[in-house]
């Protein structure tokens, strides 16, 4: 390997110049003022369409109240790690709502979802065992099998076939685990879970679901992927996160009574970190009634995305993605283009961020659009006719 002989600071400015010559240089747009919606951002109001808060609920009034009241009652933090003195009653109160939720014995809550996956794969998994994971996983899981030293095997995305073929060649391994995320959070599509338990019972393996842009999302009511496919309780292990649909912050981890208890005593992300905020908790709890009682968030929701693919079936280049959730991609392809779409988008008063590289494959590089119930038909009506402008046919 080539040493360095520059300055850091040499080498952090080689680093910037290559980024912004590759068209991959990130900033940060600050955000003056939101209510779900809309957003404005140095005095200009756009319609938002690239946040994960698909139902609306992180600016309801309830949410909003819950999480005040909980300042009021517990303080701003919690002060301390969860095994020292930073287990609230509202954490044990949430993690029995999530529990209830994803019809589980018991459930455990993260500081975020990124260390949820963490702290769950690397308690259970060693060298001695191997993760098998979607192509197309989040980073966050993709992180947490690297730490773990499990052996890790990725099968092309959805391919079910190559799954089979690697848990058939896997029988060496003390433990197999299969993860996936329910929905895939760049192309919006859904994991097969119907073959997965079929493949996981017949070669003995475990099985997780990541379920950060399912949960209140997918299923009848908004339980999840399990229900989305009447399989509930066929998975072992329910990840899961409390910062898109549900409105507020954090990560879970949902199963059995045993598997919780483990996680309490080997998750390094959960013992080593103070523990969630009240408010954040109250949030969640307030979004959780929600979800359960006003089904109409959901229903606003489906009802949006119905009415952009009634547009894109009659007008193309509309997003792409099988329809069925929020997230609808618009594959542009280079990512110096999509990023001037994007900035042409934000001209005309709609926000949707560009994705690039490493976030999704080279050439991949699209506008990732996201729909909440939160939107107008004339909102999703008006960004049709900007995106048939703006993208060649």
């Amino acid at each position: 390997m080539r040493s360095y002989n520059g300055t850091m600071l040499d080498y952090i400015n080689e680093e910037l110049a290559e980024l912004k010559r590759a068209g991959l240089y990130r900033s940060l747009k600050k955000i003056d003022k939101t209510d779900g919606r809309l957003v404005e951002i140095n005095g200009k109001k756009l319609i938002n369409f690239c946040s994960n808060n698909y139902l609306g609920l992180a600016n309801h009034p309830k949410v909003i109240e819950a999480a005040n009241l909980a300042c009021q009652e517990f303080g701003a933090g919690s002060g301390a790690s969860r095994l020292i003195s930073g287990n609230l009653e509202i954490h044990e109160k949430l993690e029995a709502r999530i529990a209830g939720f994803k019809s589980r014995s018991a459930a455990l809550v993260f500081p975020t979802g990124f260390m949820a996956n963490l702290g769950v794969i690397g308690s259970l998994m060693d060298e001695n065992d191997t993760i098998i994971i979607d192509r197309l996983n989040h980073a966050s899981i993709v992180d947490a099998c690297r730490l773990s030293k499990a052996k890790l095997q990725v099968y092309p995305h959805k391919d079910m076939a190559a799954l089979g073929q690697v848990l058939q060649r896997s029988d060496k391994f003390k433990k197999r685990l299969i993860v996936t995320d329910s929905i895939f959070s760049m192309d919006g599509d859904i994991a097969p879970l119907p073959q997965i338990v079929e493949l996981a019972k017949k070669y003995d393996a475990l099985t997780m679901i990541d379920e950060a842009h399912a949960t209140g999302v997918l299923g009848t009511r908004g339980r999840g992927l399990e229900e989305h496919f009447g399989l509930e309780g066929s998975v072992d292990i329910i990840m899961g996160t409390l910062s898109k649909a549900v409105g507020s912050l954090g990560g879970f981890v949902a199963g059995s009574q045993e598997l919780i208890d483990l996680l309490k005593n080997k998750a390094r992300s959960f013992i080593y970190t103070t523990a969630l905020p009240p408010s954040a908790c109250a949030a969640s709890l307030a979004a959780f009634e929600l979800i359960e009682n006003e089904p109409e968030h959901l229903g606003n929701l489906r009802e949006n995305i119905k009415t952009l693919t009634r547009l894109r079936s009659t007008a193309p280049p509309l997003p792409e993605g099988e329809g069925k959730t929020p997230i609808l991609p618009i594959i542009i392809g280079p990512a110096e283009k999509t990023v001037e779409i994007s900035q042409q988008l934000f001209e005309q008063g709609s926000f949707i961020s560009a994705i690039r590289p490493p976030t999704v494959p080279k050439g991949q590089s699209r506008l990732r659009l996201t729909l909440t119930a939160l939107h107008t038909k004339e909102d999703i009506e008006c960004l049709a006719s900007l995106l048939r402008a703006l993208i060649p046919a």
